[in-house]
């Protein structure tokens, strides 16, 4: 499971998030976060516990505060013993507010941190909503090739050395971009959004049988590259067998689910002398239409149907003029 200190929070966004530390105690920054949610303690502050949600990150805003401090010492010392027993991971207070003494001093005996950013509550949750959100969201590494072709993720899977790197690299010198070859990590962003990217460790480098490992940025340049890219379709890859059924028509997309998005899959059969680079350029486009409503499967059957019933009226009326 993912997880961060607070003192890994301080590192990786302590200047965009404008954060500085209260406790005169250091030690309180090892405690740890393990989730994206926040949460603004209102009625906690009142002394009402039930559904406190104390697992998360408690945000306080200048209301919160405004309301600490009307509080009488024996009252405050309370509630703050309280709230900070039930082992939360951080108190982040905005607008660089500073809370009652008593509030830090509470946190402090129970190793809690509490940190002071300066800007509003608003952009506070934002940002720090939007690094957590990626940095929790769930995600997996998948064998495969993922390329941008005319703007649209292709994400080609299959058994190993059945060519999805060459493919790749033929897509590439026709002008389009790779993303991550033989492990592509797959986040999923949104409920219906997943981004693919490359390895860390493997970068924009591709294993070629017979040639080696070839690093396709300084070859093909910048522009041949992206760092990352939302997937559409999986072109699953396979040998040709005769007596597999393969799709002639596409009426009906197939679907694959990935990370719990559903996205459409298309199965390629590999043959001698099948030019699979111009038929991903095709799958892209054809996507692409589908996406701004134009389904050419659908429409070549209406035009059939529609053909056909012509050709039998025209059969039924011509059989009975006799002139």
């Amino acid at each position: 499971m993912q997880k961060i200190t607070v003192q890994n929070l301080i590192d990786k966004r302590g200047k965009e998030l404008e954060l500085t530390l209260l406790n005169e105690e250091e030690f309180c920054l090892e405690k740890t976060i393990n989730n994206a949610e926040m949460f603004r303690p209102g009625l906690a502050l009142t002394g009402f516990f039930e559904r406190f949600a104390n697992k998360r990150i408690q945000i306080l805003g200048e209301t919160e505060i405004t309301f600490l401090e009307t509080l009488s010492q024996d009252r405050l010392i309370h509630i703050a013993n309280q709230l900070f027993k039930r082992d939360i991971p951080l108190f982040i207070v905005a607008k660089g507010i500073v809370p009652p003494t008593q509030f830090i001093r509470q946190a402090e005996k129970n190793k809690t941190a509490i940190l002071s950013s300066r800007l509003t509550t608003t952009d506070l949750t934002n940002r720090l909503s939007a690094y957590l959100d990626h940095l929790f969201a769930p995600s997996i590494n998948v064998h495969g090739t993922l390329v941008d072709v005319y703007g649209v993720g292709l994400l080609y899977t299959g058994k190993s050395g059945i060519g999805k790197s060459e493919i790749a690299l033929d897509l590439i010198e026709r002008g389009h971009r790779l993303v991550a070859d033989d492990v592509v990590k797959i986040t999923r962003t949104a409920p219906d959004v997943i981004i693919g990217t490359g390895s860390e460790m493997l970068g924009h480098h591709m294993e070629i049988r017979g040639i080696g490992i070839i690093d396709i940025e300084e070859l093909f340049g910048i522009r041949s590259i992206r760092l990352q890219k939302r997937i559409e379709v999986e072109v699953n890859l396979s040998y040709w067998s005769e007596t597999k059924d393969y799709e002639r028509l596409g009426i009906e997309d197939k679907m694959t689910a990935v990370l719990g998005v559903e996205i459409p899959i298309i199965k390629v059969p590999i043959s001698p002398g099948k030019n699979i680079t111009v038929i991903s350029e095709v799958i892209a486009m054809n996507h692409m239409l589908k996406v701004y409503g134009e389904n050419s499967a659908l429409e070549f059957t209406k035009k059939l149907s529609q053909t056909l019933t012509r050709q039998s009226l025209t059969k039924d009326y011509l059989e009975s003029d006799y002139e």
